[in-house]
């Protein structure tokens, strides 16, 4: 079977939605889940229309909340497949919010949510491979190279940690301001 090779600028979606009062929270400011909420929704779109089959979210990387979105602006989502593995894609999204009246723009948040195909039994389908087309695009697929290589060297850390209780908590009492007081 002949791979299928697409481009990156194949699965850029871009959508904008007006926040409204009833996605807001106490503080008056839009919920960040209302925002997740979105992201997820745009990056399986980027997935979908990639792969050309339903996909699910497998993981969602840091998300910092960099600003506050206003009720009355209009929120911005950019997405686009960055890494494809051979079942898995990482889908980098990019929040900006539009203060309707004055016309300033500012960046809210980025993340990078990881979407596996799925064929129609459900199993792992292969999705097309990746075709770089401009400096970004060599800088965002080996950034999410790195990424997963740093991933595997933390997770590798964390599954070697001494299991020593004592050697644990003498570290934790040296560095930082907490009790321990465990239940015997």
């Amino acid at each position: 079977m002949e791979e299928i090779y697409k481009t990156v600028s194949d699965s850029v979606i871009r959508i904008s939605q007006l926040m409204l009062p009833s996605n807001a929270n106490f503080g008056g400011k839009i919920h960040g889940g209302y925002i997740l909420s979105l992201m997820d929704q745009i990056a399986f779109a980027v997935a979908s229309k990639f792969s050309a089959h339903y996909c699910v979210t497998a993981s969602v990387g840091k998300v910092d909340f960099l600003k506050p979105i206003e009720v009355g602006e209009l929120v911005t989502l950019i997405a686009s497949v960055n890494y494809v593995g051979n079942s898995s894609m990482e889908v980098g999204i990019r929040v900006e919010a539009m203060n309707i009246q004055t016309g300033e723009t500012k960046h809210c948040n980025s993340s990078y949510f990881t979407m596996v195909a799925k064929d129609e039994t459900g199993k792992p389908a292969r999705v097309p491979r990746l075709i770089l087309e401009t400096e970004k695009d060599v800088f965002r697929f080996y950034r999410c190279v790195v990424k997963m290589e740093v991933d595997k060297e933390r997770d590798r850390a964390i599954h070697d940690l001494e299991t020593d209780s004592a050697e644990q908590q003498a570290y934790i009492k040296k560095h930082y301001d907490v009790k321990i007081s465990l239940a015997h």
